[in-house]
């Protein structure tokens, strides 16, 4: 049986380019839509409507886009 060597290849982080940070102004709109959405159902019954505000929050948590699609 032949044996197989490997040589690990170490990254060449020079030539890595920074790329700009910048926001997308749908993700911003879609969290301040999502926390919108929490408020008003904390407000209207808190109990009733946990679950639906926990869903919520994990979305906001997770960084969620309202243009996200599991098709896409």
């Amino acid at each position: 049986m032949a044996k197989v060597f490997t040589i690990p290849a170490r990254p060449r982080l020079a030539e890595r380019r920074k790329r700009e940070r910048s926001s997308d102004p749908r993700y911003v709109d879609g969290q301040r839509l999502l926390i919108q959405a929490m408020r008003y159902l904390a407000v209207e019954n808190r109990v009733s409507n946990r679950a639906a505000i926990e869903l919520l929050s994990e979305h906001v948590r997770t960084r969620f886009r309202m243009s996200d699609s599991p098709l896409s």
